[in-house]
């Protein structure tokens, strides 16, 4: 079939914890699905749902760094969320994962979700607008005109009432993140930069919020990913499966 997906080789991420396969066209699971679920808490026992898992980036990072934690993950692409499932059973962890088909949009697949204790998306980065070639890369960052918007809301939909929900996003669209996330009924947002270097401009932002629409925003101390000779330490550390401190600090040290 003209434009299938076609997997590649095995990567890794969290210096070997996690093994994947991941298309050979298209965007492909890294820094941003690291830092995203190095915002997640989870303990022994609870459930995390990640919306547009993809291949699966996002989820399996949590589950190697959150042992006894369950996943339920959404992908709307047959292709990719086929990729996922064989991920998670590469990984040893198909009985700890469960992929859905289907779009965020849908009741009826927000009907079969079930109470979560954290919630993640790394959703398209951009709303609109002319895609890149790739179909792949197409639906990873171009979102149609649906906005922030639904994600937010599938997100906040699944949530108990001490849960939170987290994002990556563009810094650019950081506004906008934490407007959804409160029209979802969830505030209090936590806002983590993750500054290329020091000095430099952030260009993604991680948000965690949770069920205080009112609450106000904070600016957490950001992490710098880049200094001369590399990666830094603090950097360094989350990419080989050590939680980001500052939101640990934020939740309490641990799961709402």
């Amino acid at each position: 079939m003209d434009g299938a997906l076609k997997a590649g080789a095995v990567h890794t991420l969290l210096g070997g914890l996690v093994r994947l396969r991941q298309p050979e066209q298209g965007l492909r699971a890294g820094l941003d699905a690291v830092m995203l679920a190095a915002s997640v808490p989870a303990r022994p026992g609870q459930q995390v749902l990640d919306a547009g898992c993809g291949p699966g980036g996002v989820f399996l990072c949590v589950l190697a760094r959150c042992p006894g934690a369950r996943v339920v993950a959404v992908e709307r692409d047959p292709e990719l969320a086929a990729l996922a499932r064989q991920n998670a059973a590469l990984n040893g962890w198909a009985d700890r994962a469960e992929v859905l088909e289907g779009d965020i949009a849908d009741p009826a697949l927000r009907a079969r979700l079930p109470r979560c204790d954290h919630a993640v998306s790394n959703p398209p980065y951009w709303p609109g607008g002319t895609p890149p070639p790739a179909r792949l890369r197409a639906g990873a960052t171009h979102g149609g005109d649906i906005g922030l918007g639904p994600w937010a809301a599938l997100l906040a939909g699944v949530l108990g009432r001490t849960g939170r929900a987290s994002f990556v996003l563009p810094a650019a669209r950081l506004e906008e993140g934490i407007s959804a996330l409160r029209e979802a009924g969830l505030g209090g947002t936590e806002i983590l930069p993750l500054w290329p270097r020091r000095g430099r401009p952030a260009k993604r932002v991680l948000l965690r919020a949770r069920r205080a629409p009112r609450a106000p925003s904070v600016i957490l101390p950001g992490l710098v990913l880049h200094n001369a000779q590399g990666w830094t330490a603090e950097a360094e550390a989350v990419l080989r499966g050590a939680p980001l401190g500052w939101l640990e600090e934020a939740a309490g040290g641990g799961a709402p």
